[in-house]
Formats: C-alpha cells, structure tokens, sequence
C-alpha cells in the first residue's frame, strides 16, 4: 500500500445565495422569465431540502413550503427515531451478553421500560436536528414558508391564501400514513403516533408486510409487547431477496412475534375493558390494546388543484 493516501480532490464550492454574485445572478433569473421566484419547493423532508439548497447554491431564488416539520418524515416520524427506538429495543440483548462477559447488569422486571423517559430524550434528538435543518436553509440562503401549498395553475401555487408565482415548481411530499376505510379504523394508530406513546402495549397488532411494518414489530416485541404482525400476502418484504425475508420471519417466529399471512383486517371494535378486538378476514379475532398501520407516498393529488 502506498505510505499516503492520495490527496482528494477538492470539492466543487457551491455558489452562496446570500453572495452579491448569487443574488445578481438570481435577480437576473428571477428578471428573465418574470415569476417571483426561479424554484418553489412543496416539502421540507431530505429531498426538498436538499433540492432547494443546491438550487440556491447555483443562484437560484428559491422557497419551501412545509406546513408540519423540517426535515420530513425521515428526521421527525421516520429513520431517525426508529434508528433510536431500534438501538434501544435492542437492550436486553445487550444486557444479557453483558452477564455471559462478567458483568453484574440487571434489568428491573417489575418496570422494566420507561418509555415516556425514551420517547422524551428522542425529542430532545430530533428538536436538535430540527434547527440544524433551519440553519442549512438560512444559510443558503432558502426562504421557509410555514403551511400547506397547492398548485393552483402553471406556474402558481396557493399558500395560505396567497398566491406565488415559480419558473419551476418541485413536489417533494414525501409520505404519509395510510388507514383503510373499514369499521372501527377510528381506533387505530399509525406509525407516527407510535413514535409519541407513553408507555409499551402489552399488546399490539401491526398491520402490513413493508419495511416499516416489520421493524416496528421488531421494535414493539423488543421492548417486550406480544406483537401480531399482518400481512395479506404470503411472505413480507415483497420485492426483497428471498434468502432474507424467509431467514428473517423465521428468526422473527423464534423471537415470539405472532406472524399472519395471507389474511388482513376486516373490522376493529373496541370492548368494555378498553382492549380491542382485530376481526380478520380469515374469520380469526385477536386481542389487541394497540393497533398499527404503515405508510404510502403522499403525492397522490392532495398538493394539486381540486
């Protein structure tokens, strides 16, 4: 091996659109084609963000609009806090091959979780990252517009009743939780309201096959609830290599989580005890205090003109 590494190239420096040379050329732009700014952006998760800073970078005069959070679904309801609820559901593994190497570690069995105490140190996490978000904008020179934008018309979009005006306008929504129509769907959760719970369901059934569905299984049953996970096909993670998705529903079913396949929930009520009963359609009925569902892209018409 050679005694140094290389010297890597230096990286391109992208023009700051708070520069005298930026605004120029940004004015210029702005000037050529007429509309109030050269980009709009509907969304501030990691694409939004991310399009309307190198935009800015290169001159452009741009805006967001972002009616919840900075940083999307991935940094307030998403990768980040799951990566957190993850690592921590893992912890009784830890402790466990914490004794096989010596160490006098215990878990105490009659409270074991204090969820409220994760749920509160994962906000703290994520209001960090929420200014570090606010700070990349403003320095590149960004404008944030807190609500919800529609398109209205070509090159026009409606944000809190105000009419703007964009040479190009990018959708970048991202995802949102997604319910059926179907009876009792009032009583369930989603993804989001899991990452705000005060405490671990004895009792939780998941409901879908993705990604996401099967890490909060993992998460839930980590942390010590009887998880039932649902899914209306035959083996979860569709698109997925095979080896994985039949390795891990077996290493799953070891771990004690409750794994239903082609079946899905045809109708939830809730019973005097305040527990849920999860009728599926294969007839079967399972007893639940939480039930959860997943996700789906949110550009589906929502953002557009009635």
């Amino acid at each position: 091996l050679p005694r140094a590494l290389p010297a890597r190239p230096p990286r391109r420096r992208l023009v700051s659109a708070a520069s005298a040379e930026s605004g120029a050329a940004s004015a210029s732009a702005s000037a050529a084609h007429g509309f109030e700014y050269d980009l709009f952006v509907i969304g501030a998760g990691s694409g939004g963000v991310r399009a309307s800073r190198i935009a800015a970078g290169y001159g452009a005069k741009v805006a967001v609009a972002e009616e919840m959070f900075m940083g999307g679904t991935c940094v307030n309801v998403g990768c980040v806090p799951k990566k957190l609820f993850v690592y921590g559901s893992h912890t009784r593994h830890d402790v466990e091959d914490a004794r096989a190497f010596g160490w006098n570690v215990t878990i105490d069995e009659k409270e074991p979780v204090d969820f409220a105490r994760l749920v509160a140190n994962k906000d703290v996490e994520i209001k960090r990252l929420n200014g570090i978000y606010d700070g990349m904008m403003a320095r590149a020179g960004v404008e944030v517009i807190r609500g919800r934008a529609k398109i209205i018309g070509k090159n026009q979009v409606e944000i809190n009743g105000k009419e703007i005006t964009a040479n190009k306008i990018l959708v970048a929504v991202g995802g949102w939780p997604f319910v059926p129509d179907i009876e009792g769907k009032d009583l369930v959760m989603t993804s989001n309201e899991a990452f705000y719970l005060d405490k671990v369901p004895e009792k939780i059934v998941i409901v879908g096959g993705g990604y996401i569905a099967v890490e909060f299984a993992g998460i839930f049953s980590g942390y010590g609830s009887h998880v039932t996970q649902i899914y209306r096909g035959d083996l979860f993670l569709r698109g997925f290599d095979d080896d994985c998705r039949t390795f891990l529903r077996d290493e799953m079913i070891k771990q004690g989580v409750d794994l239903r396949f082609d079946t899905d929930v045809a109708a939830i009520a809730k019973r005097d005890d305040g527990r849920l009963d999860v009728t599926l359609k294969d007839g079967s009925v399972i007893e639940a205090d939480k039930v959860s569902f997943g996700r789906r892209d949110e550009g589906r018409g929502k953002w557009m003109r009635d």
